[in-house]
């Protein structure tokens, strides 16, 4: 059974997957929050400008804290080709995940130290306008759902830097981050995710 993680919390990996980890796949999904009853409620929820668009990103760094590629919309694999972003949903409908990163685990180079995941609002509104969003980690291989993170969480907020996987002492951790933060891409995002590392 997936752990659900809160702010802050850090685990193994492998240890929760019962299993060794060659690729995971961190799964972004969320839901516009739906409008309040009535004939004006109706009316909003129907304008096609309310759809919100989040987006996923991972951005790696090495022991020293320096960023070293960085995997979103608009380059959707790395450099050494062990990410890959699946793809931009613009509008969070359908079930499951709209967004995914998948993560080689084993052709990760190994100075990359940390990885870390982050969402965005790319249309500017605030979280209070989400519902049903989460992050989640699955293992490929089985499609076991290792941990997963509720980001429903309302707020003024427009990103959110979500949790990092890590290197430590041989093997891979994650640590549910949750740190609210502003900007409509990642690279807005650097000073929030700095503290992190």
């Amino acid at each position: 059974m997936a752990v659900n993680l809160t702010k802050g919390q850090r685990i193994s990996l492998e240890k929760e997957a019962g299993t060794s980890l060659t690729t995971v796949v961190m799964g972004l999904g969320w839901d516009i929050k739906k409008a309040k009853g009535g004939l004006l409620g109706s009316f909003l929820g129907s304008k096609k400008e309310q759809a919100i668009d989040l987006d996923a990103s991972c951005i790696l760094f090495d022991d020293a804290k320096n960023p070293l590629d960085l995997v979103w919309f608009r380059q959707l694999q790395s450099k050494d080709g062990s990410i890959v972003h699946t793809g931009d949903n613009r509008t969070g409908e359908g079930d499951g995940d709209d967004e995914q990163i998948i993560v080689q685990l084993s052709r990760v180079p190994v100075n990359v130290k940390t990885l870390v995941f982050t969402v965005n609002n790319f249309t500017g509104q605030n979280f209070e306008n989400v519902e049903n969003a989460f992050c989640r980690i699955v293992d490929q291989r089985s499609g076991k759902e290792i941990a997963k993170y509720d980001l429903s969480c309302g707020g003024q907020h427009t990103a959110m830097v979500m949790a990092k996987i890590y290197r430590h002492n041989g093997e891979w951790k994650m640590h549910a981050i949750g740190d609210y933060s502003h900007g409509r891409t990642v690279q807005d995002l650097l000073p929030a995710i700095m503290p992190s590392l």
